[in-house]
């Protein structure tokens, strides 16, 4: 064994782990899996660039329909979650026969689920851009980009659900060397779609979900057949979903389910707000996103971590180890993202110039990102801390406080403030309800009571 499976296997075992072993595997977890982020956010940024230089508008009709896509994404993301955490409590008490089990029965739900999401995507494709206020020059473009999507969603859930499952046994590498791939993948498609077929917006589309779907299934090939811990070859079960475990996954995931309703119904709203003001504005913030996600999306990686540590050490019955990696990850969390911002704040308009070459949208774009800077270390907080929460399955509590953190803090405020400030003041009410949020996580985490909702899990036999 590595030294990482040695560690991962000391916490199983009731194995001493020093501060030192915590903080080395703290970052042995982490480092795949912010690589891991990195990369999709890499092809998303790819994406954007590729069909900025194409206009404002081509540019605008993605930044549009995005957040409902991240609806439907959020949902599927759920629903992996409900399945993966109980993989690593499974892990954590060595019933790795349990985790299989459960492996089966996530994916027939998850994969049924995710042919549902497909549907509806499709049935609303059409009318979706004049709902947002979208204007008859984008419409078009960002209803075929919304449909492609959407009908490529099974093949995105089975790629996350693939990753969580190994990420939850404690196996970063091959997900992040899977989603690398996808993002050079994602590039030559892109280019072949987009440039040489000369399919605008939606080559952009097909290029994204054929690069989903080709990684989808290398991710499944290995799950099935490589993984030591998962492998489904080990011995033969049932996919038949079972009460016990469908229910415990219902109550992992339906507080977060509610809360992706909820929080990007908050960036669905965010999108309407800032449709009126225009082409530029809808591109600017669009590229301002996707530039702030190659800042946060290390946060996620380490959050990814936190899930795996804090999930291995409750299902191993160690509370206090599960707090002592909550607490480290975070703090690895926070001086990642504080360096990052440091960075954004400095280069802005350079990283907005790879975007698109309009300068109107530029120095918008740049302009909110400077204001977003100051807010990537309370981010930090809230991804990664909700990230260990997760692992602990403690998931309704602190969807509740990102719902009120969201709509409280930022969207009703914004209402008013964006009437006078434009754009930027749509990402000032950003960074404050941030910081805000991270505080109040970091408040949850300090006062323990998240380690109290473990309950432990009967075998799914």
């Amino acid at each position: 064994m590595n030294s990482k499976d040695i560690l991962l296997e000391r916490i199983r075992s009731g194995g001493h782990l020093g501060l030192g072993q915590q903080i080395k595997l703290s970052m042995m977890l982490s480092y795949p899996a912010i690589l891991a982020q990195l990369s999709s956010v890499m092809m998303q940024y790819i994406d954007t660039s590729m069909v900025g230089h194409l206009g404002a508008e081509a540019g605008a009709s993605i930044g549009l329909v995005s957040t409902c896509l991240w609806l439907l994404g959020g949902f599927c993301m759920a629903a992996t979650s409900g399945f993966s955490v109980q993989v690593a409590h499974r892990i954590g008490a060595n019933d790795f026969r349990g985790a299989r089990d459960v492996l089966r029965q996530g994916l027939v739900c998850a994969l049924a689920f995710s042919v549902l999401i497909a549907l509806i995507g499709l049935a609303v494709s059409r009318p979706l851009p004049h709902w947002l206020g979208g204007g008859d020059d984008i419409a078009g473009d960002a209803s075929n980009y919304f449909l492609i999507c959407s009908l490529f969603m099974p093949a995105m859930l089975l790629d996350w659900l693939c990753a969580t499952m190994l990420q939850a046994s404690g196996n970063m590498k091959v997900p992040s060397l899977l989603s690398i791939g996808m993002c050079i993948l994602d590039v030559g498609f892109n280019y072949l779609f987009i440039y040489v077929l000369d399919m605008g917006v939606t080559g952009a589309a097909i290029g994204s979900g054929l690069a989903e779907l080709i990684t989808g299934i290398a991710m499944f090939s290995f799950l099935a057949f490589g993984s030591k811990e998962l492998r489904l070859t080990s011995e033969r079960g049932s996919f038949r979903p079972t009460g016990p475990v469908v229910k415990r996954a219902l109550d992992i995931s339906g507080p977060m389910a509610l809360q992706n309703v909820l929080m990007r119904g908050g960036y669905i709203a965010a999108t309407v707000i800032v449709a009126p003001l225009g082409t530029v504005a809808i591109a600017a913030n669009s590229f301002a996103i996707t530039v702030e996600s190659l800042c946060y999306m290390p946060g996620v990686g380490i959050a990814d971590a936190a899930t795996t540590l804090v999930g291995q050490s409750i299902g191993a019955r160690r509370k206090e180890l599960a707090q002592r990696f909550a607490w480290i990850t975070t703090f690895m969390g926070m001086t990642v993202m504080g360096l990052l911002a440091v960075l954004m704040y400095i280069f802005a308009p350079q990283m907005m110039g790879l975007m698109s070459p309009d300068t109107p949208v530029i120095e918008l774009g740049a302009s909110v990102l400077r204001i977003e800077a100051f807010a990537e270390l309370g981010y930090a907080a809230a991804l990664v801390v909700y990230g260990a929460f997760v692992g602990a399955g403690d998931t309704k509590w602190p969807s509740v406080m990102n719902f009120g953190s969201m709509w409280i803090v930022r969207i009703i405020p914004a209402i008013f403030i964006t009437r006078i400030y434009g754009l930027v003041g749509f990402w000032i009410c950003m960074a404050v309800e941030l910081n805000f949020r991270g505080t109040i996580f970091l408040i949850r985490l300090a006062r323990g009571r998240w380690l109290t909702t473990y309950r432990p899990e009967s075998s799914s036999q």
